[in-house]
């Protein structure tokens, strides 16, 4: 590269030798907003790695957890398997859905009879957790062209104030370097956008079939095993309290009195 080539901007010096640009001289061309949408481009590969370690069947609903809730509901043991699922450090999405049925439920003397909805109302909101782990990748996808026609404006700013106020070479070499800011900005923008837009979108896809797979191998047999635990603790009540007065009541409910016999 000659002396003349040396004051020359990179693009239009480059496009004189014939030669091409390398992607870091591509990154140098669009200027600070080109720094600014690569490193949106290593977020959303970041976000993009952790939604395909996170949103898997084995996180989503580890057997061992699976087995341990089943196991406590079966043999009747609610308690059990509230202990299971504060138990998971990992906080599974079978855990949280069933740690929040199972509450809703034991506090509620119908809670029998409301254990299918309360696991498909805790289902929603988990699912609806597991989606704000992708509107990362969506808003990612929105800003990146924003950024890249932010880019363009400033270029074609710069190329019609150059055109207006220079002659001859200077106004060429200006010109030319606008543009190329405009253009490369533009396409650093689409880079970012397009890969989040469909990692989104099969994110999204996958997130809804996790969570009805999850719900229909798992979450339905262990509301239906929660429903017959929480009949068979109902239905021993009354034999308890026959027994033991007061073994019966429901916790934190008041003792019964016993009121001596009045005299006729």
């Amino acid at each position: 590269m000659n002396a003349t080539s040396v004051l020359m901007p990179l693009p239009v010096a480059l496009a004189e030798e014939g030669t091409s640009m390398s992607l870091f001289e591509y990154v140098r061309a669009g200027g600070a907003l080109g720094y600014v949408l690569i490193a949106l481009s290593v977020l959303a590969l970041a976000l993009i790695v952790r939604n395909l370690l996170s949103l898997r069947r084995g996180q989503l609903a580890p057997p061992a957890v699976v087995t341990a809730i089943s196991t406590a509901l079966r043999a009747g043991d609610v308690a059990g398997a509230t202990r299971a699922c504060t138990s998971d450090s990992s906080h599974s999405f079978v855990s949280v859905v069933m740690a929040s049925a199972i509450r809703r439920c034991t506090g509620n003397p119908m809670g029998a009879f409301e254990a299918r909805s309360a696991v498909e109302e805790a289902g929603q909101v988990a699912t609806a957790q597991l989606h704000r782990l992708n509107n990362g990748l969506g808003v990612l996808a929105a800003v990146g062209p924003m950024l890249g026609l932010l880019g363009t404006v400033i270029g074609m700013i710069g190329a019609f104030n150059a055109i207006g106020s220079l002659q001859g070479a200077a106004r060429s070499t200006e010109l030319a370097r606008f543009m190329s800011l405009a253009l490369v900005n533009t396409a650093q923008g689409l880079v970012v956008a397009v890969p989040c837009t469909v990692a989104f979108a099969l994110f999204r896809q996958r997130i809804d079939r996790l969570a009805t797979d999850v719900a229909a191998d798992d979450l339905e047999p262990m509301a239906e095993e929660l429903a017959a635990a929480l009949s068979a603790a109902r239905a021993q009540a009354p034999r308890a309290a026959a027994v033991n007065p007061g073994a019966g009541t429901l916790p934190g409910a008041p003792a019964p009195r016993n009121t001596p016999a009045q005299g006729t």
